[in-house]
């Protein structure tokens, strides 16, 4: 009998060959997805604890739901999508929900399960896919590059390079900022990394910033200078002199494994489902559909570009198994009491790293699985590390804005406004929404109405709705 090697099984179920990658790519993408999508283990628990959850049941929950939901994105649809928490949404549960509306946590994740219901009904009937089918393919290039700037934006952001200022809404941030400082070392160190053309560039500069990151706080404790780089509102936010008593390392570190119990365990299975189900919170249930719908389809457009995944008609080859992965991943968060869990755009990076294939979120499952027994050690990362791969990912997909045709103003006007609104707005959703209704309208007053897929209208439509009478919501 012929022995069937490990190697070969995985080759033969995720098509690694096929898809012109190896299995040591893959792991390698796997864990660059990881590493830039891991503050969500930690930033999920600090917002929905607003909404009077448990902050170690959340982090269990959020790991627990993420792990389930993207084991599910690579055995069953075998692409190199991660999910998990959606950032955004998990705010509007805390302060929307929760606090604006006065609901207990238990009533919105109800509202979070229904709403993976009905999403993932709108994929059983092949809507959600008919949706993605009927956006000509100018706007889905635009909505990978505005998502590639948005998500640029967010480096710059998370770096502290991007800070507020009320005269000229944002300007540079303070070169004194540890934050700042460690962002810029390992934005080169990833720029140096990449002109040497070291594959998993990203990846390396993320665990190599946060070495260095570890030493110098630990230096700093030993000579006594202040260095923040793990955002401690005890310590002052630029290099000076250590308050006595106080130390540069991550608060929150004790020990090394932690296993889940009843306590961590207590959020999964309370949502309230009935209390969910009035005509008051429809339009809530309705603007969380909006966002999770037009997240995803930009996410899975953008990063199934970025890897060259997407047919000559810029369509995703088996779509329809990865938006009902997706959609069952909403039903997984409210269950688990997560919020709504969802398609990441952090993917991007492992499918800059060479990540082709389903193996890629096998691993990132894995290490959520382990993330969630190694609570400690998840505050080591700190945000400024994974900032600088966020920049990095931005430019590689924004290379993609030459396959719009700008000599086409039908074409080129209503995905400029997609590429800025998305930014502009801060929301993926609505940018979308922008340059769908431009697109109509430019071909409506055009006389070239007839070029447009019927259901183009219809979402049109839908959006001017939903900016008029519930964006306010999100």
């Amino acid at each position: 009998m012929k022995k069937v090697s490990s190697g070969s099984f995985l080759d033969d179920y995720f098509h690694i060959t096929e898809r012109n990658s190896n299995v040591k790519t893959e792991v390698l993408a796997g864990i660059t997805t990881f590493m830039t999508m891991a503050y969500i283990i930690i930033v999920n628990p600090i917002i929905l604890s607003g909404a009077g959850m448990d902050f170690k049941a959340v982090f269990v929950a959020t790991c627990l739901a993420a792990a389930i939901a993207t084991l599910l994105m690579g055995l069953v649809a075998k692409y190199p999508f991660a999910l998990a928490s959606g950032m955004g949404l998990n705010a509007v549960v805390t302060y929307g929900v929760v606090i604006g509306l006065g609901l207990s946590w238990q009533t919105a994740m109800g509202i979070i399960f229904i709403e993976g219901v009905l999403i993932t009904l709108l994929v059983l009937t092949n809507l959600r896919e008919l949706v993605m089918d009927a956006i000509p393919k100018s706007l889905k290039v635009a909505i990978g590059v505005a998502i590639g700037i948005f998500i640029a934006f967010l480096g710059f952001k998370d770096a502290g390079l991007m800070v507020a200022n009320p005269a000229t809404y944002i300007a540079f941030g303070n070169i004194a900022n540890p934050t700042v400082i460690i962002s810029l070392i390992g934005l080169f160190i990833i720029i140096a990394l990449m002109a040497f053309r070291v594959k998993g560039s990203i990846l390396y500069g993320i665990l190599l910033t946060t070495i260095l990151t570890v030493g110098i706080c630990l230096a700093g404790d030993t000579v006594g200078f202040a260095f923040n780089a793990y955002a401690n509102p005890a310590l002052p936010g630029t290099i000076e002199a250590l308050p006595a008593g106080a130390s540069n390392m991550p608060s929150g570190y004790s020990g090394i494994v932690e296993l889940p119990n009843a306590a961590t365990l207590s959020t999964i299975g309370q949502l309230d489902i009935m209390g969910a189900l009035s005509w008051g919170i429809i339009p809530v249930i309705f603007a969380f559909m909006m966002v999770d719908f037009f997240d995803t389809m930009g996410t899975v457009v953008a990063v199934g570009g970025q890897g060259k995944m997407l047919d000559k008609n810029g369509k995703l080859p088996g779509l329809k198994n990865v938006l009902l992965v997706d959609s069952v991943a909403a039903m997984l968060g409210g269950l688990f009491g997560a919020s709504s869990v969802t398609t990441y755009v952090e993917s991007s990076s492992g499918v800059a790293t060479g990540g082709r294939t389903g193996l890629t979120s096998v691993v990132v499952a894995v290490l959520f699985l382990i993330a969630m027994l190694l609570v400690p050690l998840a505050y080591f990362i700190p945000g400024a590390a994974a900032a600088p791969a966020l920049i990095i990912v931005g430019f590689l997909m924004m290379t993609s804005i030459k396959e719009i045709p700008f000599d086409i103003l039908e074409d080129a006007l209503p995905a400029f406004l997609t590429i800025v609104a998305m930014t502009f707005t801060f929301s993926i959703a609505k940018g979308i929404g922008f340059g769908f209704i431009a697109y109509c309208v430019i071909k409506l007053f055009s006389g070239k109405w007839r070029d447009v897929h019927p259901v183009m209208w219809i979402v049109s439509a839908i959006f001017a709705v939903y900016f008029i009478f519930v964006s306010s919501i999100i």
